[in-house]
């Protein structure tokens, strides 16, 4: 009996059905790039001093300019390296005492204002901001700022539990139901988000987002990829990546039009109730439903299949079988992936270079939105070039192959964010070039990781393999917030510092792992633990073929 790969040959492995839910999907991933990384606007942390009453109303009676009125009451302005002071700290000073005078108001008060005692912002800060982020409406700054680093955590909490759960939930219950109830909880919870009252019901909200948005996106992944034949399966993987840099723009573009965070909220959330109607858009997996015994149903979406795409179904192949033939059951394991030293080597390797690709691609974002330039062209410069990103991926996996452009593209990231510490600030155009730069290496690295890790594992810890080393992924965005932002405080530079260390020894890694080039995926654990000795093998076999037939000619 055919499968359905056998079938798509004859009825368009990838036509006009195929294109169209290629198109309908790839939404699901334009839609989930602000969920990802939509931290640098809805966060955005503008210049801030402390409130002080009565600054207002002595400045308007002596006429100060703006400048005057920061100079004379604001403590550590001016000041090389003294953020701190200049953002956190305020003089304990009575500005509403009539003794105060109009020109160099504190000269009565002390010889030098240095010697003023300075407190804490108790009457809240001034911000420097025409709109609003989440860090000016619940003021997220100073000794409050850890508070900003758990709302990105928050919601890459919500990736890891999500997508630990997500391939039961998919396999047990359906592509197209899980994938419709993800999308509604999403739509929910980002709304309200968009209306929470305090930083708590934020948060909670944002978290409920994160356990449902990568959870969507993988499942539209998926589906994708169970709709389209065999040979269009890697491709269009790589394009779906692609639809959510073109997410990245379409945020670029409205956080510049909406510099308000509950309005910016709002309106890159509500196009997920547009996605409810895919209900009637889009049908089950046919390979889904052939794995739960249901070949009826999945014959009858593959004729709608044939019908969409004007191919005629012959009646020989109108019976099914799975993918796969059912052989002897093995049970996989956690064990499995690290009893045998090629496949142990493979995922701590994996593991590595996940958690890698999350830090530096979320920590480059990150940073850039304190680098002090303008935010939106950095940020919209640095998303158009991951479009190159995966035109490489697409040239080259099979071509040059996996292991050295891999390899490559973390050692550029790695070399960019070094090269990017040594820059000065007056070369903002070199900064941003060599920037552009390493964000194209690291989501090269992202995406040839994704496409790499299903062809290191055997098949019956293959899914295992993914799902454990792919968490690390998320485990990675959780500490990133505090990795960028706190060692921030300590140094500008210090994270790319780390990024740089973190990436170099990640492409050095990448290149123990054996090239997966025009090799078919192993299905048992001696063909994966034999990978890297494949020429060898080849070589001795043409060899004794070689003098089998030498033999009758003597």
């Amino acid at each position: 009996m055919p499968t359905v790969d056998d079938i798509l040959e004859h009825i368009g492995d990838f036509h006009f059905f195929q294109k169209q839910t290629f198109f309908l999907l790839s939404l699901l991933s334009v839609t989930f790039a602000p969920i990802y990384v939509g931290i640098v606007f809805l966060g955005f942390t503008p210049d801030h001093r402390c409130r002080n009453p009565g600054v207002a109303g002595l400045s308007q009676r002596c006429g100060w300019s703006r400048d005057e009125e920061l100079n004379y009451t604001v403590p550590g302005l001016g000041a090389e390296g003294d953020a701190f002071t200049r953002q956190c700290r305020r003089y304990e000073v009575d500005w509403n005492q009539s003794a105060l005078g109009c020109v160099d108001p504190l000269a009565g008060l002390a010889t030098n204002s240095s010697h003023l005692p300075l407190g804490p912002c108790g009457h809240g800060w001034v911000y420097d901001s025409p709109g609003s982020s989440i860090v000016t409406e619940f003021n997220l700054v100073c000794s409050n700022s850890w508070m900003l680093d758990l709302v990105q955590s928050a919601v890459n909490v919500g990736f890891f539990i999500g997508s630990m759960g997500i391939g039961y939930i998919a396999d047990r219950f359906g592509r197209k139901l899980c994938l419709l109830i993800t999308i509604l909880i999403n739509a929910t919870s980002g709304v309200l988000m968009a209306i929470s009252p305090t930083y708590t019901w934020m948060l909670i909200f944002r978290l409920i987002q994160g356990l449902v948005s990568k959870a969507g996106w993988v499942i539209g992944y998926i589906l994708i990829t169970e709709f389209v034949g065999l040979s269009y399966r890697r491709t269009v993987g790589i394009l779906y990546q692609a639809a959510f840099t073109m997410g990245l723009l379409v945020l670029t573009g409205v956080a510049y039009a909406l510099p308000h965070w509950r309005w910016l909220q709002f309106t890159v959330t509500l196009p997920n109730f547009c996605f409810l109607l895919y209900y009637w858009c889009l049908p089950e997996s046919p390979r889904w439903l052939i794995t739960q015994n249901k070949n009826a149903k999945a014959m009858k979406i593959i004729k709608h299949i044939a019908k969409k795409n004007r191919k005629r179904l012959p009646a020989s192949l109108q019976s099914l079988r799975p993918d796969e033939e059912v052989g002897k059951k093995l049970d996989p394991s956690f064990l499995d992936l690290v009893r045998t030293p090629q496949i142990r080597k493979h995922t701590l390797i994996l593991m590595y270079n996940w958690f890698t690709s999350s830090v530096l691609y979320q920590g480059l974002i990150m940073h850039m939105g304190l680098a002090g330039g303008d935010i939106y062209l950095d940020f919209f410069y640095s998303a158009l070039v991951e479009f190159p990103a995966a035109l490489i991926i697409i040239l080259t996996i099979d071509r040059i192959g996996r292991r050295y452009p891999w390899a490559g593209s973390n050692m550029v990231a790695g070399a960019a964010c070094l090269a990017s510490v040594f820059i000065p600030d007056d070369l903002q155009w070199l900064k941003v070039t060599v920037a552009c730069l390493g964000r194209m290496g690291i989501t090269l690295a992202y995406e040839m990781v994704c496409l790499v890790n299903t062809e290191l594992y055997p098949t019956f810890i293959r899914n295992l393999g993914v799902l454990v080393c792919s968490s690390m992924c998320d485990i990675g965005g959780i500490l990133t917030p505090f990795l960028v932002y706190r060692l921030t405080d300590v140094w500008h530079e210090l994270p790319l510092m780390v990024f740089a260390v973190v990436g170099l020894i990640a492409g050095g890694l990448v290149l123990l792992l054996p090239e997966t080039k025009g090799k078919t995926l192993p299905e048992t654990i001696e063909e994966v633990e034999n990978m890297q000795r494949p020429r060898k093998s080849k070589e001795k076999m043409i060899y004794l073929q070689v003098k089998k037939l030498d033999i009758p000619l003597s």
